[in-house]
């Protein structure tokens, strides 16, 4: 496969690629592409033009559907690593569910008008929930965004109309921690528990961790892997979602207690008969065949063993908000709590966490009070 750019204004080019053969006639077929840019940008997207044509998920402009084209762009996103597997199988059943049976026959190449207000919310309030439209008009209009930035289409109507309003929700979280790490022993959820009800880890972080990756003399386990399971590759191990996301988080004696009892050998074979690289893993959260737990299951598991708790609408999730909660009740720095979380800066803490901090400004009215005293 081929191709060249061509120059056709100060920041506009020309892409002429092969595009392979016509099957009817065996031709060679000759595509072109408007693209809007600095030189080296029209290059990278000939580069990717030709690698779709190649990988066979490039489809001609003129016959493109939208369909095709937000299928052809989640598969380069995830091509790229700009997304992961796991974001790439939500976004397809986005596709599949919400935006094919809407708008996924249009042209995607047509005038702004031929998505309508329906086809910018993929499916109807009647369909589903205010939120999975907001996820699909989201992804649908990411793809729109490439297609605009690339010349391909003269507006993005997404950005004209958008999703509809979604009322904000708390999450549900644990009101009696120490209830909870009382009810839950025994369990065998307990040790996952405790990593997002008192570490804040995330549940893929929790059960990734490796034995190697815990000092409990130290008191201090390193995140530097999570686990992902997607259809497309089954349960794999990589690392954290964000830079931010490998970090230690010091562990208060009541986990590592937990751990110490956990790591002790037991009276079952469970270790000799897992696998040899599942055995040299030493995940501490494992199956009795020494393997990974598979994340849905013990969200799955997690919701049962809740509703018996008497805790029903928290979810696994929500045990790693109700460490924050703890964290900000008790005074903790937004940078010290964005950190121990693994967010990316204190501005993602703030957004997700902002209606927990209290509205008492006496500090600062006393701040003032201080500064404008008479010595």
């Amino acid at each position: 496969m081929s191709g060249h750019i061509r120059r056709r204004g100060l920041r506009s080019w020309e892409l002429k690629f092969d595009a392979g053969r016509d099957p009817a006639t065996g031709k060679r077929k000759i595509q072109y592409s408007s693209f809007k840019g600095t030189k080296r940008e029209a290059q990278a997207k000939l580069t990717t033009l030709v690698a779709a044509v190649g990988a066979g998920v490039y489809v001609e402009p003129s016959k493109a559907t939208i369909a095709d084209f937000v299928r052809a762009r989640v598969t380069q996103w995830e091509a790229a690593g700009d997304i992961s597997a796991r974001t790439a199988q939500r976004y397809r059943q986005l596709v599949e569910n919400q935006i094919v049976p809407h708008v996924g026959a249009r042209r995607y190449r047509g005038s702004p008008a031929s998505i309508s207000r329906d086809g910018t919310q993929p499916c109807g309030a009647a369909d589903c929930h205010p939120r999975t439209i907001g996820h699909a008009h989201r992804v649908l209009g990411k793809a729109l965004r490439d297609a605009e930035r690339d010349g391909q289409i003269a507006k993005n109507v997404c950005k004209i109309q958008g999703a509809p309003k979604v009322a904000e929700s708390e999450m549900v979280i644990v009101q009696d921690v120490p209830g909870l790490v009382a009810r839950l022993r025994g369990s065998r959820l307990r040790v996952p528990a405790h990593g997002g009800a008192i570490c804040g880890a995330r549940l893929g972080e929790v059960l990734a961790l490796r034995w190697s990756r815990v000092d409990l003399d130290r008191k201090v386990i390193e995140i530097r892997e999570a686990l992902e399971a997607t259809t497309a590759h089954g349960i794999r191990f990589k690392p954290p979602k964000s830079k931010a996301g490998r970090r230690d988080i010091t562990l208060p004696d009541v986990l590592v207690d937990v751990l110490r009892e956990h790591r002790r050998p037991r009276s079952s074979s469970a270790c000799s008969l897992a696998p040899a690289s599942y055995r040299t893993m030493r995940c501490y959260s494992r199956t009795l065949k020494g393997e990974p737990l598979q994340p849905s299951n013990v969200s799955s598991d997690w919701g049962d063993l809740a509703g018996r708790l008497g805790i029903p609408g928290v979810t696994f999730h929500g045990l790693r908000h109700t460490h924050a909660s703890q964290l900000i009740a008790a005074g903790v720095d937004i940078v010290t709590v964005s950190k121990r979380l693994g967010h990316a800066k204190p501005s993602v803490t703030l957004a997700i966490y902002a209606h927990m901090f209290h509205t008492d400004d006496s500090k600062a009215a006393a701040a003032i009070n201080a500064a404008l005293a008479v010595s």
